[in-house]
């Protein structure tokens, strides 16, 4: 599902109360109830590629598709041109061997271990050994809030938390360079 132009991620009233403080690394069932399908999810998950682009030109700025393992942290180098756009679009391509009632992710920034956005995006239901096509828009702050490439240059952290309804699946780290 992708954003209505002009509104960013959708927000949705659904809790992220299972999600482990901002910067741990969290995998099935940490800190939880144990769920009977928890590891079958994760071991049938795989995110197959990503990109991302300006949203209004469509031009392709970054594209990774080596997504092996989900739990170890990772470096993303991205040209430090994507801070211009006004909005970028990305697009996530996975297969899931499981049925998903309600695929759901969070998104946390982090600037030096500190939560600087928080960003809910609902995908909804997913068919059994099935490979999808996810999109969204995601708006750029004013440029007057944006944070020089040189500033945020290896010390910004993408926490992307993967959650089936409230349960928590995996958390993915990304620690991000942006290339000049």
């Amino acid at each position: 599902p992708t954003s209505p132009p002009g509104q960013g991620p959708r927000l949705r009233n659904w809790s992220a109360r299972h999600l482990p403080a901002a910067g741990a690394v969290s995998f099935v069932g940490e800190g939880m109830e144990a769920h009977p399908n928890a590891a079958a999810i994760l071991d049938g998950f795989k995110l197959n590629w990503m990109n991302m682009a300006d949203a209004h030109s469509g031009e392709v700025l970054y594209t990774e598709d080596a997504w092996d393992n989900l739990l170890v942290e990772r470096d993303a180098h991205i040209p430090a041109r994507i801070l211009k756009c006004k909005a970028v679009s990305r697009e996530l391509n996975f297969s899931s061997r499981e049925l998903l009632e309600s695929l759901k992710l969070v998104q946390r920034v982090l600037l030096e271990g500190k939560c600087m956005e928080e960003w809910f995006f609902d995908f909804g239901f997913v068919i059994p050994n099935s490979t999808n096509t996810w999109q969204q828009t995601i708006e750029a702050a004013p440029s007057s809030q944006m944070l020089p490439a040189s500033l945020l240059n290896g010390n910004v952290v993408i926490e992307t938390s993967f959650l089936e309804g409230d349960l928590l699946v995996c958390t993915a780290r990304t620690r991000i360079w942006y290339d000049q």
